[in-house]
């Protein structure tokens, strides 16, 4: 039934932007890539700490052409197609040549549909035209379709469905909540597994663009690889011990050796039981975890052995650099490296903390062996700023007022929505990031880097207090020393005062500064794309938990914020 399909796209495109179940625009309509059960694999990505965290085998570079076609396959999505000539509206194998996706009437190459239908957990189908005219009255034979433009104005009144029948309905309100309702049920399709049967499903359809942003949004993780606390652990242990560990109970032993730069005495305790039961070997660390681990690496730096590997990163000094009290450390990263891996994507809302059943699968059935990955080499700067600082500022009651204010929009929407309330971001995480949007916007001018070319890392649990900024292009782009450079006291001075005086004034203000629910599902406040909002390849919480009067206050509180101190 299907047609041949030779769609082209960039190999870090596949993870990011057209992985698994996403729908990429071709020259002759559109197409669906298939599950991994169909790929072809390519390269290895070595990264333990990340494979061992989610628990496969190893990752793969996306393949590439190579001389062939077909290494990532694909399926012609949507079905549906209508000409632009005669207006006929149907199936393409059924109103076209199967060859040449001609009209098999007036001979014009048919489009495919514009509008496709998707739930909340991941399937998709297309929009049902027949049903939509019949508002869900079942049909016999001999009905067909055609899509008329009446051409009064763009909107989607004027686009009407007709049937030879007689009925005809104009795609007026097929966007909205609901539309589908009583019209089509979610059939739980999965077209991107080809050989996966429909699945139950319960939840309502929504009409989209086929082009839309929300027909796929990427479930990514992602790690930097640092030098790995326990490796270099276990090579202490082994160094001591190169015939037995003696049966002294691991603390006691572990206390008994000054542990080597970026180790504690837990690490070596930690070594000592591994050594002695090789199963825990098998430990799979959790993404609260692995953050902590590269949290310690940014803030304790390069050990001198480590000045080779793929991960370089020094502590400046800042005397001279006029910085405030609230930030204890500024280092150049000099080299890193991220592997960002797609584990599974959602559809129409993205993928937010205790909604993780909304993830649909890369594989038709059990957990994969392997998953898509690239991998980026660059540079950034890490900044770290003072806990006790941030903490007092967290316990005051303008912090707790607006983490209670983003608290109920976010309630207020999923209530509305008939979502379950996930919690929002805390004040400690509200201003960490939005100081990372500042950072973002401010070093893409100073670095010579686009926005779209950087991405951040915060790390915001209880006892961490830090932001990365690093290249996340993984083209010739990938590190020229700009941003790395920016790490120098008077610059990095002078680029933080420019991004909080920028942050002061938004040309959307008052509405902006006013705004108490914004962004996706409510989880902003003040935050928008004239200030705070940047390219969604550039955050990690798909613009979400932002508000920069957490940073600078408001009108009547300048010296509220984080940073209030500079306004006082």
């Amino acid at each position: 039934m299907s047609a041949e399909v030779i769609a082209r796209t960039r190999r870090t495109n596949l993870v990011s932007t057209f992985g698994v179940g996403a729908l990429l625009p071709v020259e002759d309509g559109s197409v669906m890539i298939c599950g991994l059960d169909e790929w072809s694999r390519g390269e290895t990505i070595i990264e333990p700490r990340l494979a061992a965290s989610l628990g496969v085998n190893e990752f793969r570079d996306p393949p590439s052409r190579q001389g062939k076609r077909g290494d990532v396959p694909a399926v012609r999505f949507p079905e549906w197609s209508f000409c632009p000539q005669c207006r006929r509206l149907g199936q393409w194998w059924r109103i076209a040549d199967r060859e040449r996706l001609l009209c098999n009437r007036c001979g014009t190459k048919v489009s495919p549909s514009r509008f496709v239908c998707c739930c909340n957990k991941g399937h998709i189908e297309d929009f049902p035209y027949f049903n939509w005219v019949h508002e869900g009255v079942p049909g016999g034979e001999g009905h067909h379709l055609r899509l008329v433009a009446e051409g009064h104005t763009s909107a989607l009144k004027d686009l009407v469905v007709q049937c030879t029948c007689g009925r005809r309905r104009s795609l007026d309100g097929a966007f909205g909540p609901g539309a589908l309702r009583g019209i089509r049920r979610c059939s739980g399709s999965r077209p991107w597994l080809r050989d996966s049967p429909p699945e139950d499903c319960d939840q309502e359809l929504r009409t989209l663009q086929r082009g839309s942003s929300n027909v796929w949004f990427a479930v990514t993780r992602a790690t930097i690889s640092i030098p790995s606390i326990a490796e270099r652990a276990d090579r202490f242990v082994e160094k001591q011990f190169r015939t037995a560990i003696p049966t002294v109970p691991p603390e006691t032993l572990a206390g008994s050796f000054l542990p080597p730069p970026g180790c504690t005495k837990n690490d070596i305790r930690d070594a000592i039981l591994r050594m002695r039961t090789p199963a825990l070997t098998r430990y799979r660390p959790s993404e609260q975890e692995l953050r902590a681990e590269e949290y310690r690496a940014l803030v304790t730096g390069s050990a001198a052995e480590d000045q080779q590997g793929p991960f370089l990163c020094t502590q400046v000094d800042l005397h001279g650099g006029d910085l405030p009290d609230l930030i204890a450390q500024v280092s150049r990263v000099g080299r890193l490296r991220e592997v960002r891996a797609l584990t599974g994507f959602t559809r129409v809302l993205p993928l937010t903390p205790g909604n993780e059943d909304a993830i649909a699968p890369l594989v038709s059935s059990g957990h994969p062996e392997w998953l898509p990955a690239v991998e980026v080499l660059g540079e950034g700067v890490f900044v770290r700023l003072d806990e006790d600082r941030l903490g007092e500022w967290v316990r005051s009651s303008f912090a707790r007022e607006r983490e209670e204010v983003l608290r109920r929009s976010a309630e207020a929407c999923d209530a509305s929505a008939g979502r379950t309330a996930a919690s929002p971001a805390s004040a400690r995480s509200l201003a960490l990031h939005s100081l990372a949007h500042v950072f973002l916007g401010e070093l893409s001018l100073t670095g010579g880097y686009p926005t779209a070319s950087l991405r951040e890392r915060v790390y915001d649990d209880e006892g961490q207090a830090g932001v990365l900024i690093f290249t996340a292009s993984a083209d010739s782009a990938g590190s020229l020393g700009g941003l790395a450079a920016q790490s120098d006291p008077r610059r990095f001075s002078a680029a933080l005062a420019s991004g909080i005086r920028r942050t002061r004034w938004c040309s959307a203000d008052p509405v902006c500064i006013e705004s108490f629910s914004s962004g996706v599902n409510g989880r902003n406040l003040a935050a928008c794309h004239a200030c705070l909002l940047v390219p969604e390849t550039s955050c990690e919480r798909f613009n979400t938990g932002l508000d920069r009067a957490a940073l600078v206050g408001v009108p009547d509180l300048p010296a509220a914020g984080l940073f209030g101190e500079l306004f006082s």
